[in-house]
């Protein structure tokens, strides 16, 4: 993905709803509250804080250290104007933070780089997974991350930071949104992982008891895949436009890492590829169940309709009454007509059965 720069972005630009376009605006209901978390280390030093009043941000803005500022919630217009104001980012990107249904990108501002992806959430306690948006602005000296909600992928990060082992303390903060990139990307595996043993199930379904509900779970897993795949496939051209990128706040040492991640991109979505495929051969596989126990039904059916066709027919003969019927008269008649019937039958069943259609 080629990145742009802010000037193009603004031109490519359409007002929408008679807005400003200096001005962001939140159509999202604020159903909890903005939570804002720092933590800000080195080598040498960790802190680690939840931040009530935004002003303590800009103490954090021109240090040697390298801050972490990570906001749930993007709901709160007043937080994210202050928050951006403290860091000097420009309105429009707030407003592209804001708008949770944006395609991932990068955007090269010089001073700073806003990425937006999309990342797995699987914290929602029914089967199917979901995503949700995700933005990073990487400056000198500061990473900032924006959620939707709470709890996320970033705790393996925090506990590195915390316990100060690895190279993540003495790296800078490109280092730091490499790592974030790469647990996003991790989720992605535990997903699709849970996916697979979902359709392990189902495969098992299919070979034993195929039915209606499976069909529909089937239908349900394509869906997921599907979902998948249009977060996936942007997102490894985010990350490819990333290393490509010629910022001087990426440095060499961090390319090497962002190949990796890239890497695990390409594995994501060969790993959807290939389930896309299996429910799609899992979906055939059905259809062709369904229409063999259909047309074992129907062989059945037809078995017991030719078998009773020529008893019908003797039983229609001496069902039409006539007066002048030499066997109606006869004492032993009657058991002789039925013992025909039953041989018939027998005779026709063991015919069918050394053919092996029955």
């Amino acid at each position: 993905m080629k990145p742009h720069s802010l000037s193009q972005r603004t031109g490519r630009r359409t007002d929408k709803g008679g807005h400003s376009r200096g001005k962001i605006s939140s159509a999202r209901p604020k159903a909890e509250k903005t939570r804002i978390t720092v933590i800000d280390y080195d080598a040498d030093n960790f802190l680690e804080k939840e931040v009530e009043n935004l002003e303590e941000c800009v103490a954090f803005h021109e240090t040697a250290t390298v801050t972490w500022i990570n906001v749930d919630g993007v709901h709160d217009l007043t937080v994210i104007e202050k928050l951006g104001g403290c860091f000097g980012i420009h309105p429009l990107i707030l407003e592209d933070i804001m708008t949770t249904s944006e395609r991932p990108k990068i955007e090269d501002l010089g001073d700073m780089i806003y990425i937006v992806f999309q990342a797995v959430d699987l914290r929602d306690a029914g089967l199917e997974v979901g995503t949700e948006q995700l933005s990073l602005v990487l400056g000198k000296n500061f990473v900032l991350t924006f959620q939707e909600r709470p709890g996320d992928a970033f705790d393996p990060v925090r506990d590195r930071i915390r316990r100060g082992k690895g190279r993540l303390r003495k790296m800078g903060p490109d280092y730091l949104a490499y790592a974030l990139l790469d647990a996003a990307v991790d989720d992605y595996f535990v997903a699709l992982e849970k996916i697979g043993e979902r359709i392990d199930v189902l495969e098992d379904e299919l070979v034993v008891d195929p039915r209606k509900e499976t069909l529909n779970r089937i239908h349900s897993l394509r869906r997921e895949m599907i979902y998948l795949r249009k977060a996936a496939w942007p997102l490894r051209e985010m990350v490819g436009g990333l290393q490509r990128l010629e910022s001087p706040l990426i440095q060499g040492g961090t390319n090497i890492f962002l190949r990796d991640v890239y890497d695990h991109t390409i594995q994501v979505i060969d790993s959807i590829e290939t389930f896309r495929e299996m429910l799609s051969g899992m979906l055939e596989t059905y259809l062709s169940s369904l229409s063999n126990r259909m047309n074992e039904v129907m062989k059945v059916l037809t078995i017991i309709a030719t078998i009773f066709i020529p008893l019908t027919f003797i039983a229609g003969v001496y069902g039409m009454n006539f007066k002048f019927m030499p066997e109606l008269e006869w004492r032993w008649g009657y058991f002789l007509i039925v013992g025909i019937m039953l041989a018939i039958g027998l005779v026709m069943v063991i015919y069918f059965r050394r053919k092996r259609w029955m």
